[in-house]
């Protein structure tokens, strides 16, 4: 080999050095540009969170605000229970979707739990409807969807309202200092741990927000915004005639509807534990906002008048 030869090689050895460490600083600067680009977003994302938290606590103020100044509440939240309410600025900078739900449009869950004793006073009676309506109303459950192991997810649930055992960790939420099951999702974490100590898939199946209500306050069922599956169970009527009555514009009272199918009877059995005018003065409100492009949800209580369990749920 001459020298000219030798020279070529080492010549192309070397670009070809270069061009490896060239790909190399490449690939380092890519996976460096990447990292921080990801890291922009994420500092970018925290920014736009916090401002839609920020935006959160002052639609919550602004509404709750409106909510203390408007003396006829019963005529308000009727509304709210019916329709999700828009709300904007003139300039349409600012708008959010306001809707409420009556906390006791069910059968209360923890009316399972209550104990009806022969020391009780006289409405002993009307506990013991209470619970029994709660446990009939379970067992048909259980066996409409076949639920494979009853009485211990019955159990589960005693001992979430009595308090001798949480399935909701103290880091986890405000649940824990309370006594009975007082949300959805603490309910909903019942369901999961039976669901996966079980094995048992079909529990996740059942609509239990069309037949409970999940507030340890609520003592009569708000009937006039109950599911129409409460509505068939109750009072033993098929449940299309159920769902034709509920979705009426103008309906008959339900003591009509139930009279004429079921009997004025079936109706006065349960008359002590419906609610059909009172304002019960417990809601759950939602409400949702648009922000930088993103929408966000927060949800809160008004129970009495006092707003309370805040939850900003994010996009």
């Amino acid at each position: 080999m001459d020298e000219k030869q030798y020279f070529n090689i080492r010549v192309k050895s070397r670009r070809g050095f270069a061009l490896m460490i060239t790909l190399s600083v490449l690939s380092v600067i890519i996976a460096l540009t990447m990292v921080l680009l990801s890291y922009f977003q994420e500092v970018q994302k925290d920014a736009t969170e916090t401002k839609a938290l920020i935006q959160a606590n002052v639609y919550y103020a602004d509404v709750i605000e409106v909510f203390n100044t408007f003396k006829n509440k019963k005529t308000l939240f009727s509304v709210l229970y019916e329709t999700a309410l828009p709300l904007r600025t003139p300039d349409n900078k600012f708008s959010m979707v306001l809707k409420c739900e009556t906390l006791a449009k069910g059968v209360n869950i923890n009316w399972l739990g209550l104990k009806v004793t022969n020391n009780m006073p006289k409405n002993k009676s009307h506990y013991a409807l209470l619970k029994s309506t709660a446990n009939e109303l379970f067992e048909q459950i259980s066996q409409e969807y076949q639920i494979e192991e009853p009485d211990r997810l019955y159990d589960m649930i005693l001992e979430e309202i009595g308090g001798k055992r949480k399935s909701v960790q103290k880091e986890q939420s405000r649940l824990h200092q309370k006594n009975g099951i007082i949300s959805f999702k603490q309910f909903s974490y019942i369901v999961s741990r039976y669901r996966y100590e079980v094995d048992d898939t079909k529990v996740m199946r059942v609509p239990w927000q069309k037949y409970f209500s999940f507030s340890n306050t609520a003592k009569k069922i708000n009937i006039e915004y109950s599911s129409a599956e409460l509505i068939a169970y109750l009072f033993d009527i098929d449940l299309s005639s159920a769902r034709e009555w509920v979705s009426s514009l103008e309906k008959s009272s339900l003591q009509s509807f139930v009279s004429e199918y079921a009997g004025v009877e079936m109706y006065n059995e349960k008359k002590s534990i419906l609610n059909n005018s009172k304002f019960l003065g417990e809601s759950e409100c939602f409400v949702s906002y648009g922000l930088m492009g993103g929408q966000y949800r927060f949800k809160f209580e008004y129970i009495q008048g006092e707003a309370k369990h805040f939850e900003f749920y994010g996009k």
